[in-house]
């Protein structure tokens, strides 16, 4: 009887500890693998709720947030003339992470282009959990490994903090993690902050947001391709829209109207310019 009872505690302060907690992550990474002095932060955000958890860059969050009110403001004018030019996004990294309990299914949100994307993630994280033990913080952690991604991974967890989760895709390990870096120490993520959120905030999936165009489902496989493809020709998305009829134009500073052929142009050397600096991506594996 005392064991069960011990059980039932067990599940009852596991189900009570995953209301409404945010955890906050520090995230540092480095884009360019030949430059790896050149690192950059970012504070990431896991929301738990009793359904599962989100990810997200807290900037990028904010940004958004404050873009989107600016353009609801002004689309209900009477010229429905809209102008953002003065907006500066915050914020480098532009993916969310969802899972869902219990059974942590896991969803990626992200876009490519003009288009966004919910890709359902299929690859196992197989923990080994090992004896070395670490304080980190105030926290008790225990080491555990794992290859996911194209990239060898150790985290520290902590059963201090009994929830099966952690930054970006991460979890399955008896409590949550602490710190996660892989082998090259090329992306850490380290836990810098707990507090419980609001009660009355309720779970509500990404997927479920608004948005202006439809949200394209893929799975992992078919997400590798498009994303190769998209690296390949970062204008592929923008010739289709225009194929289907649909049109797109800019202004530069005078409010002429620029050449939309020579907009490609530039567009596409840009962001190949930047894939070739952006060659050391999380997930490793989309580039193999």
């Amino acid at each position: 009887m005392k064991r069960i009872f011990v059980g039932v505690m067990s599940i009852f302060s596991i189900i009570t500890y995953a209301q409404n907690q945010r955890f906050s992550y520090e995230y540092k990474f480095v884009k360019d693998s030949t430059e790896k002095d050149k690192s950059e932060t970012e504070i990431m955000l896991l929301n738990v709720f009793s359904k599962g958890s989100q990810f997200y860059s807290k900037d990028v969050f904010e940004s958004d947030s404050i873009l989107n009110a600016e353009f609801k403001k002004q689309s209900g004018g009477l010229d429905h003339h809209i102008n953002l030019t003065r907006f500066k996004s915050k914020g480098k990294v532009r993916y969310q992470v969802e899972k869902n309990y219990p059974d942590y299914s896991v969803n990626f949100f992200t876009n490519l282009g003009s288009m966004e994307y919910m890709v359902q993630e299929s690859r196992n994280q197989n923990w080994k959990i090992l004896p070395e033990k670490e304080k980190i913080g105030e926290f008790n952690t225990q080491k555990a490994t794992c290859d996911f991604a194209g990239r060898k991974w150790t985290a520290w967890f902590t059963t201090d903090i009994p929830i099966q989760d952690g930054p970006h895709k991460f979890h399955g390990l008896p409590g949550l993690i602490v710190k996660l870096e892989d082998k090259t120490k090329s992306h850490i993520f380290e836990l810098k902050g707990v507090r419980k959120f609001d009660d009355k905030e309720e779970w509500k999936s990404f997927k479920d947001k608004e948005r202006y165009e439809p949200l394209i489902v893929l799975n992992d496989k078919k997400y590798r391709k498009t994303y190769l493809d998209n690296r390949a020709d970062p204008n592929k998305g923008l010739r289709n829209l225009l194929a289907e009829g649909g049109k797109f134009e800019m202004k530069d500073a005078s409010g002429k109207i620029m050449d939309s052929n020579q907009i490609m142009k530039d567009r596409e050397k840009k962001q190949k310019e930047a894939n070739k600096k952006n060659n050391n991506v999380l997930e490793l594996d989309l580039l193999q």
